[in-house]
């Protein structure tokens, strides 16, 4: 009997820093536990901190630079740095040499401009068709990650023989003073886009 009761007590304590080892019934294991649940929380509050700062950004998008349709087609202020233009006696900002009357019709210059605005992901807010077969239209671009609004204009005019037409172009950023070139370089795409798809 006394060898079995300790045999007894002999397997209760080896059962017991079996559990203490595997660390299932220890201080150290409840703290691991509240360490993972600390560490969760904190991995939250950091992508937050990470992500606000881009949050407030599309808040102030919003409230600061809402989309406001362009019906006709705008021109730069004088001294605008954020602002380029290309044709219609109002060009500003484009020092390439470009030649905006196209051998091409107006349905076939604006099949160009179709896919450009298909491919660049755009939204229209102004897409005009006039009875004398003009075509117009305003889009809005926006910047890779912090998604910062540029508006587009487009407008392409039948000439008097029917086969050619008139070409303009407009791009502005809505915010910021300078726009680091990027208004000149997107309307040298567009037209380049334009012209080698005719």
């Amino acid at each position: 009997m006394k060898f079995y009761r300790w045999k007894s007590q002999q397997a209760c304590q080896s059962f017991t820093e079996e559990k203490t080892v595997a660390g299932l019934d220890s201080p150290s294991f409840e703290a691991f536990e509240m360490d993972r649940s600390t560490l969760q929380k904190r991995g939250i509050v950091l992508v937050l901190l990470i992500s606000s700062p881009w949050l407030l950004c599309q808040a102030w998008i919003a409230v600061g630079a809402p989309d406001e349709a362009f019906t006709v087609m705008p021109s730069c202020p004088e001294t605008s740095s954020n602002c380029a233009h290309l044709g219609g006696g109002d060009t500003y900002r484009m020092d390439g040499e470009y030649t905006l009357t196209l051998n091409a019709t107006v349905e076939q210059v604006w099949t160009q401009v179709e896919r450009y605005i298909d491919d660049s992901s755009s939204k229209v807010l102004v897409d005009d068709a006039t009875d004398s077969g003009e075509r117009y239209v305003h889009f809005v671009e926006r910047t890779t990650f912090w998604r910062f609004p540029d508006d587009i204009s487009i407008s392409v005019k039948p000439l008097a023989d029917g086969s050619s037409s008139q070409l303009e172009l407009h791009s502005q950023s809505r915010l910021g003073q300078s726009d680091l070139g990027v208004n000149p370089n997107r309307i040298d795409s567009i037209y380049q886009e334009i012209v080698n798809g005719l």
